[in-house]
């Protein structure tokens, strides 16, 4: 692997992801396997002024052990040390990079329950970080980088050795990196100049086509397409909708995923009626869930159904009542660079990046005018899905989807025809 590219990743994702400050901490959550690119994070940390940087690792294979063997009654309480090092460190703004790199089928096998039980454990324990990341109360940046397992699914009739090579260099495709001091551009181009200022340029467009999507006000959008997607949803009144960078309570920017490519808002929590059909797997707690199908009445789901996977989708769903509600909207035209890849990566900080998609559970803040300052309740009564201790994103894009929008004054807008912005 080439070593100035893997510099300038660790490079982009301090100063560009997190946009590390002087004399912040810094947490970084790796797999073992990814130790080495790890270490370039801490020296590149280091060297911007951190200070501290601390370490948390995970490893594919305790993990199984531990959700398949370890004492029942440990998924129902988040030991208190770990807790407390969580939240005492959001509360302090410390910086939070975590490395997305996972077998996708880890978890094949444990109990549903368990893993319910545990995500019901965090969302209470976990309250006061879950609440200050949800509402960019400090800075946080997933990245990723290939680990053998994850690449063997991704490219299953290649060597482990050729798998590993194609999956890092369709990342660095991904987060604009290419050779030596080049970076990437929307269309695929490659052109003079560092990663770092590509960046800046995509945050800039990607927030241009949310402002005219601000401008527009819409009171309610229509998706369908071919695949059986024919949803109608209300957006709150004062909704925003964001794209790219965010900035931290701290007023620094930063941006929460490399890649991106979406524009998101919330819609209102109560509003969604019809279906919605996946286009793509999801990958949650190491299951893969295809084939999903989703039926709403009144912002409820009301039906889940999942070729594959079905009983993981079902303790995702019934996390608590909120995790029953639509909390993001987001939209990714069908060309994006991701998904002219034509990959399917099982992941999904690159599969949502090549979709339009939702998210079941608690709904960003800041997607309403003022709700960074507003409390739960507040936001609850502007409409939005304010509680919930879980966020799960899946992918419902495909070629032929059409997004028509409403505005507050009546009038029919084309947001997506064919599968891309209209506009």
């Amino acid at each position: 692997m080439n070593e100035n590219m893997l510099r300038e990743y660790a490079r982009l994702i301090i100063h560009i992801g997190v946009n590390l400050q002087k004399e912040q901490k810094l947490v970084i959550a790796s797999p073992v396997e990814c130790a080495f690119f790890a270490r370039l994070l801490v020296s590149e940390a280091y060297e911007a002024g951190a200070g501290d940087v601390i370490l948390n690792w995970r490893d594919d294979h305790c993990a199984r052990e531990h959700w398949l063997h370890a004492e029942d009654s440990l998924f129902d309480n988040v030991y208190p040390w770990d807790a407390l090092q969580k939240n005492t460190l959001a509360r302090e703004g410390a910086a939070y990079i975590g490395i997305s790199a996972t077998d996708p089928e880890n978890l094949r096998g444990v109990d549903p329950g368990r893993l319910r039980r545990w995500e019901v454990a965090t969302g209470r324990d976990l309250k006061e970080f879950n609440r200050l990341q949800m509402n960019n109360g400090f800075p946080w940046c997933v990245v990723s980088i290939p680990i053998a397992s994850w690449a063997g699914k991704v490219f299953p009739d290649r060597t482990d050795d050729e798998a590993m090579e194609m999956l890092w260099a369709e990342i660095f495709k991904a987060v604009r990196i290419t050779n030596d001091g080049c970076a990437i551009n929307d269309g695929g181009a490659i052109k003079d100049g560092d990663a770092v200022r590509e960046w800046r340029d995509h945050c800039d467009r990607l927030k241009s086509r949310a402002k005219k999507l601000n401008d527009c006000n819409f009171k309610t959008l229509h998706y369908t397409n071919a695949l059986g997607t024919d949803l109608t949803i209300e957006m709150p009144a004062d909704h925003v909708w964001l794209a790219a960078e965010e900035s931290a309570a701290s007023g620094v920017p930063f941006i929460a995923n490399m890649p991106t490519e979406e524009i998101f808002s919330a819609p209102r929590r109560d509003s969604a009626n019809g279906v919605l059909v996946a286009s793509k797997p999801l990958v949650r707690s190491g299951n893969i869930i295809d084939g999903i199908r989703l039926v709403f009445e009144q912002g409820r789901i009301i039906e889940a159904h999942a070729q594959v996977g079905e009983e993981t989708l079902l303790a995702a769903i019934n996390v608590d009542e909120g995790s029953h509600f639509l909390g993001e909207i987001a939209l990714v035209p069908y060309d994006s660079p991701i998904s002219r890849s034509g990959i399917l990566f099982y992941n999904t900080l690159f599969d949502e990046n090549a979709s339009c998609h939702f998210a079941f559970g608690e709904a960003y803040p800041g997607c309403i005018r003022g709700g960074d300052k507003m409390s739960t309740e507040e936001l609850i009564a502007r409409g939005i899905n304010a509680e919930s201790s879980t966020h799960v994103d899946f992918m419902i894009g495909t070629k032929d989807l059409s997004i028509v929008g409403t505005t507050q004054d009546g009038r029919k807008v084309a947001i997506f025809e064919n599968g891309n912005f209209a506009f």
